[in-house]
């Protein structure tokens, strides 16, 4: 499925939660030990799943790993004869995530990273989206929503059992009991949010006319 060179790139598990992203990069970690490679396991400190030194899936596999603030202290960890980097919920770190990996695949690391793509208001998460778009290698997973049972795409926050509000943090970690997930259809989307969206569409419409009109 994936290159086998000696090149470095990038490869992104991206979706929803409770899709197996975090079983996905354990399972492709371990081939990589299985194959000999000197592997390099990282987590951003905010995930507290399973303590601060392992990466815990939903389904219960856990693998150690090094629990990082930022980008740059995980540059800094990182040794000059690791062959794979593997970064698990990857949405928590900095901008600056993106050039480092891009560093690591220049200098022949296979990069791996799983992160959830979107927010609880469906919009790109932290700097997923441009790691997605620099990935030599993109796997997005699904659930299932657990109000219709078709593939789940969405998450969904809850608050007392009810959809967060748009004034919500973004950042808020948990599992079942605080969120869902949920299909395109049962995704609530918390109105505010929908209202900012429309006014930033227009806005970016009449900056782009003001360009066409100044041309």
């Amino acid at each position: 499925m994936h290159r086998r060179t000696s090149d470095g790139w990038i490869e992104v598990i991206s979706g929803v939660m409770f899709s197996g992203k975090s079983e996905e990069l354990i399972r492709r970690v371990r081939r990589a030990e299985i194959a000999r490679r000197r592997v390099q396991l990282f987590k951003s400190r905010l995930d507290t799943r399973g303590g601060t030194a392992q990466i815990v899936s939903h389904d219960g596999s856990e693998i150690d790993a090094h629990a990082v603030s930022g980008s740059r202290e995980l540059r800094e960890l990182v040794h000059p004869e690791t062959d794979v980097v593997a970064i698990d919920e990857v949405q928590f770190l900095d901008d600056g995530i993106v050039e480092v990996v891009q560093w690591l695949a220049d200098r022949k690391v296979r990069v791996i990273l799983a992160g959830t793509d979107m927010d609880f208001r469906g919009e790109p998460f932290g700097p997923i989206g441009r790691l997605l778009a620099v990935a030599e290698v993109v796997d997005k997973l699904h659930a299932i929503c657990v109000q219709c049972g078709a593939p789940a795409s969405r998450n969904q926050r809850l608050v007392d059992g009810e959809p967060a509000p748009a004034e919500a943090p973004v950042i808020e970690v948990g599992g079942h009991g605080m969120y869902e997930a949920r299909c395109r259809d049962c995704h609530e989307v918390p109105p505010a949010t929908r209202h900012q969206t429309e006014l930033d569409i227009v806005s970016e419409a009449d900056a782009w006319a003001a360009r066409v009109q100044y041309w």
